[in-house]
């Protein structure tokens, strides 16, 4: 017979799925944002544009299902473009 789980069980078990999958998420986000900043300091601007894009596309994905907030994401996003011109545009 199988053992009855109560709710407190279920939404334990949720939770914990939730928070594995949400720290996938930022976990990829953390990764993009290192790239573009080794990126820049390299001084290769082609590939900061690149990594720069697809950190835009994660942050923006992470904020649409809710893992951030559309305040963190903004903040992430600007503070990444400042320092992609304090590093390019003296050019």
């Amino acid at each position: 017979m199988a053992k009855k789980q109560t709710s407190a069980e279920k939404r334990y078990a949720q939770s914990e799925v939730r928070r594995l999958h949400n720290k996938a998420i930022k976990s990829t986000c953390k990764t993009y944002a290192k790239q573009f900043v080794e990126a820049v300091q390299a001084k290769d601007q082609a590939l900061a544009e690149a990594k720069y894009k697809l950190l835009q596309k994660e942050l923006d994905s992470a904020r649409s299902k809710g893992v951030m907030t559309r305040n963190a994401v903004s903040r992430k996003k600007s503070r990444m473009m400042n320092l992609y011109n304090a590093t390019f545009a003296a050019k």
